[in-house]
């Protein structure tokens, strides 16, 4: 006998996420890409942050390099890619001036006037790591990165991770947009303090906690 699934979110009623969802009318556009193993996995994150950011996008693959969908939101916005890499500018004041002064500066006017959106990897480290040497249009995108007190806050029980308090793609996602979005009050973005993204953060708590109920330790 098949199981009854939620029409929303696609999951059995006993998992039925789209309690834990909120409306969230998000200013800057996000394009997650995801890895392949992700797509089934139920403690992952995405599900519930594509459903409740209102402009979201999400990308399945491992490969992006010639991927006509991200080619389209290439030529539509002007990507900023949220990875810790080597010359990632960090999501502070002077980081964010400096994105900002990188596009008044560009001489293509089309690049100049498109909007900036914000492209996440979705996967664990290593698998994140392997899309973006693969996906080498991804190596000419402006790298971003959270502040230190951001980036060690996570909250992301459910799973295991690479290193303690790591950020799950939602929280990241989270306060990337936060501090983007709300760049003249930079300073009040905090572990309990993300605007308008607190609410989906909470609701993301309670998200750990009902998975967790699933245990049989728990």
């Amino acid at each position: 006998m098949s199981r009854i699934l939620c029409p929303n979110c696609q999951r059995p009623e006993k998992a039925c996420i789209c309690a834990f969802t909120t409306d969230i009318v998000n200013d800057i556009h996000v394009v997650i890409l995801q890895h392949p193993s992700e797509v089934s996995q139920t403690k992952g994150t995405i599900a519930l942050l594509a459903k409740s950011l209102r402009s979201c996008k999400v990308l399945v693959g491992e490969n992006f390099s010639e991927d006509e969908d991200f080619v389209q939101i290439q030529e539509q916005y002007r990507p900023i890619l949220l990875y810790p890499g080597e010359h990632a500018k960090t999501l502070n004041h002077e980081g964010i001036a400096q994105l900002t002064d990188a596009n008044q500066g560009n001489k293509q006017s089309s690049s100049k006037d498109k909007p900036i959106c914000l492209v996440v990897l979705d996967g664990t480290w290593k698998k994140a790591y392997r899309m973006y040497m693969l996906s080498t249009n991804l190596h000419q995108l402006p790298q971003v990165c959270l502040p230190d007190d951001l980036a060690n806050c996570g909250k992301y029980h459910i799973r295991k991770v690479a290193k303690k308090n790591a950020l799950s793609s939602l929280e990241a996602s989270c306060y990337a947009l936060a501090l983007l979005e709300e760049s003249s009050d930079i300073y009040t973005v905090s572990p309990e303090h993300a605007g308008k993204y607190q609410s989906l953060l909470e609701k993301f708590q309670q998200f750990n906690q009902f998975q967790l109920s699933f245990r049989p330790d728990h």
